[in-house]
């Protein structure tokens, strides 16, 4: 079983990175909500702490890793998989908001914040704080990863986006609400148009 992974990033994917650690080369999954920190370290050195599993179909089982920056964001994913029907995949795509918010939304049974994530809709979000309500206080303390400030160029973008929004008759709180969900959801949004996309596609999936 790997349980962790330290090496130099050789190369990044939409959902994962590949890790050079000695002989060996590492795909590794990454949670949305974690990857702004790992694109702020360009090809440098990291060590990960990794949940590893096997994905199964009828003829084949393929090794996963799903990486993390620290042993309590490894132990918040396991529990939020023991929740039944969550499985380690659709978990590490579900993962876009600091998990900090994950835990308080749980506790304060808030099904609207949860069904902001990716594939959790209101039974799904309710099933989560049935079994977890009460039990994840302490991930509410996370010193998430959040602190990175948004750059000029994120700003304009979602300016640039709010600005059609507006012309499209929304209402500014609304439509800031949207765009604000939909950036959570694809960290790595570059333009208006991509984030403008992000926002009809959730739309289309409520």
């Amino acid at each position: 079983m790997i349980s962790r992974v330290k090496g130099k990033i050789r190369a990044k994917k939409e959902q994962a990175i590949l890790v050079d650690a000695g002989e060996f080369t590492y795909e590794v999954f990454i949670p949305p909500v974690l990857m702004a920190s790992i694109d702020d370290k360009g090809t440098e050195d990291i060590e990960l702490i990794t949940y590893h599993y096997y994905q199964t179909d009828p003829s084949k089982s393929v090794p996963v890793l799903i990486g993390f920056l620290n042993e309590v964001e490894k132990e918040f994913f396991e529990k939020f998989i023991s929740v039944s029907g969550v499985g380690p995949k659709a978990a590490c795509k579900a993962l876009t908001l600091p998990f900090s918010a994950i835990a308080a939304g749980i506790d304060s049974a808030d099904t609207a914040l949860l069904k902001k994530m990716p594939g959790i809709g209101e039974q799904r979000a309710r099933e989560i704080i049935a079994k977890l309500q009460g039990k994840v206080g302490k991930f509410g303390l996370i010193q998430d990863k959040k602190g990175r400030k948004s750059s000029r160029v994120e700003e304009n973008v979602k300016e640039e986006a709010l600005s059609v929004l507006l012309q499209l008759q929304y209402k500014k709180k609304e439509a800031l609400d949207m765009l604000e969900t939909a950036m959570s959801r694809n960290p790595r949004i570059k333009t208006s148009e991509e984030l403008l996309n992000e926002v009809y596609r959730q739309k289309a999936h409520k």
